[in-house]
C-alpha cells in the first residue's frame, strides 16, 4: 500500500513539473538562478573575497542599486536600462560578460531568457527548500465515477483531453 502511494505522489509531482514547463512560465529558480550560478556568481556572488567591481547580483537589493560608473545591473521591468543586459550582449572585449578569460559562453538562448526575466519585473525566489509546497487546482472532468483521489482527476482530465 506505501509503495503505490508513494509512486502516486511521485507521479503527481512528475505531471506537475511537466505543466508548468508547458505552461512557459520563467522561474528564477528553474530557468535564472542556474545561468547566473554558473557564468556570474563567481565574480558577482556571495563571496566577498572573490567579487569584482563591488557588485552582487545574488541578492535582488544589492542587483538593483545605483552605481556610481552606470546604471543599475538590473532595473525591474526595463532590461534596456540594465547593465546586465549591456554588458551580456556587449561585443567589445573589454566590456563584455562574463569576461572571455574566463572561457563562459552565455548562449543566445540564455541572454534572452536573462532580458525576458528582467522585463518581467526580475523576481528572485528563496532557494527551492524554503518554498512551501501548494496543491496545484484540479482540473475540471465530466465523468468522476471512478475518480477516488486527486491523482485521478488528474490522468481523467487526460484521457478526456
Amino acid at each position: 500500500m506505501k509503495s503505490r502511494w508513494t509512486i502516486g505522489r511521485a507521479f503527481l509531482v512528475l505531471l506537475l513539473a511537466c505543466q508548468t514547463l508547458r505552461a512557459g512560465t520563467l522561474g528564477y529558480n528553474r530557468d535564472v538562478r542556474p545561468i547566473l550560478s554558473e557564468n556570474c556568481f563567481p565574480c558577482h556572488g556571495a563571496d566577498s573575497a572573490a567579487r569584482k567591481a563591488n557588485l552582487r547580483l545574488d541578492r535582488f537589493e544589492d542587483a538593483i542599486l545605483p552605481r556610481k560608473d552606470s546604471q543599475p545591473a538590473i532595473v525591474p521591468g526595463k532590461p534596456q536600462e540594465s547593465a546586465l543586459v549591456s554588458r551580456i550582449t556587449a561585443t567589445d572585449p573589454d566590456d563584455i560578460m562574463p569576461p572571455t578569460k574566463t572561457h563562459k559562453v552565455l548562449t543566445a538562448e540564455q541572454k534572452e531568457l536573462l532580458k525576458q526575466w528582467i522585463a518581467g519585473g526580475a523576481k528572485y525566489q528563496p532557494h527551492w527548500s524554503l518554498i512551501a509546497p501548494t496543491r496545484p487546482k484540479l482540473p475540471e472532468v465530466q465523468n468522476r465515477r471512478w475518480v477516488r483521489n486527486p491523482i485521478d482527476v488528474f490522468i481523467l482530465a487526460r484521457l478526456e483531453k
